[in-house]
């Protein structure tokens, strides 16, 4: 892996899990469908923008990218991140980057019940101190109050994502990635613009706080991770692109202490960790094995 990728997977993830504190920030203040929904329409509205300036079109879109766009606009958009604003009105953002990190273990653990992919025995491995790292983390926050429908929530949102990376193949090759990344966006807006509605009003503090997180959310992890992702997947493929995902729940947590001032209790260090292990050994195990050449004659 050359340090050019090196340095987009580490930008991805702190881009990534800095998403959880930005949101906590704009949660307390407005409603969080309507908010997100506004959030998509920005973000997707300049992706396309800028796509068209790239010389990138809809039209160029290969049948892999359309599914892509309408499968992540539900699943990556309403569905994930819906959840996810909605739970983070009563958990702390880094408990639900913590959650949204477990995404690649179930990802692992789909594939291989229900896909019949194989996991080598260091991913079975990566799976069980996922479990345990979770585990340890959840028994700790439970007994410290935290929303039990918000953890549910964040949990449902995971599998979300998980069946979406299960569902979408082939997105980044083809080129016009920025193209699939803003239509995808408007999907997403979309679909939670005509469900927010029913569900919540527009009541919002406009504090400068708000401002600046949600214009942080629509351009940095809204726009520009999602962009750096797509090019680090085609660059060295969906497998070690995934690896930095191992690093989400450490960026989460820091972040929300540094900003927030969450608390971060040695239950939380010690299943951070665990759970970081599990991760990376997971994506490990999905490595090629290397080529057994034969002797010289």
């Amino acid at each position: 892996m050359d340090i050019r990728a090196i340095l987009m997977g580490l930008a991805f993830a702190v881009m990534w899990a800095s998403a959880f504190t930005s949101t906590r920030m704009i949660v307390t203040e407005a409603p969080p469908l309507m908010a997100l929904a506004l959030r998509f329409a920005l973000s997707g509205g300049v992706g396309v923008l800028i796509a068209l300036a790239m010389g990138q079109t809809w039209r160029g879109l290969t049948r892999a990218q359309w599914r892509a766009v309408v499968v992540l606009g539900l699943c990556q958009n309403a569905l994930y991140l819906g959840l996810n604003w909605m739970a983070m009105q009563w958990i702390e953002a880094g408990l639900a980057s913590i959650i949204a990190a477990t995404m690649p273990l179930l990802v692992a653990f789909l594939g291989w019940t229900l896909m019949s992919e194989r996991l080598r025995p260091m991913g079975v491995a990566g799976l069980v101190l996922g479990v345990a790292g979770v585990a340890t983390i959840m028994g700790a926050r439970l007994q410290g109050g935290s929303d039990l429908t918000g953890i549910l929530m964040c949990f449902a949102a995971a599998l979300a994502l998980a069946v979406a990376t299960l569902t979408v193949r082939g997105a980044s090759s083809g080129g016009n990635v920025m193209m699939v990344v803003g239509l995808q966006m408007l999907v997403g807006s979309v679909t939670l613009g005509l469900i927010a509605p029913w569900v919540e009003t527009w009541d919002v503090s406009y504090t400068p706080r708000l401002v600046v997180a949600f214009l942080y959310t629509v351009l940095v992890p809204g726009l520009l991770a999602t962009w750096v992702w797509f090019l680090l997947v085609g660059r060295i493929g969906a497998v070690r692109a995934a690896t930095f995902h191992f690093l989400t729940p450490f960026f989460g947590v820091a972040t929300a202490a540094l900003l927030l001032g969450e608390d971060l209790g040695a239950g939380d260090v010690i299943g951070v960790a665990i759970i970081m292990i599990g991760i990376l050994a997971v994506q490990l195990s999905k490595a090629p094995l290397p080529v057994k050449r034969p002797p010289p004659s």
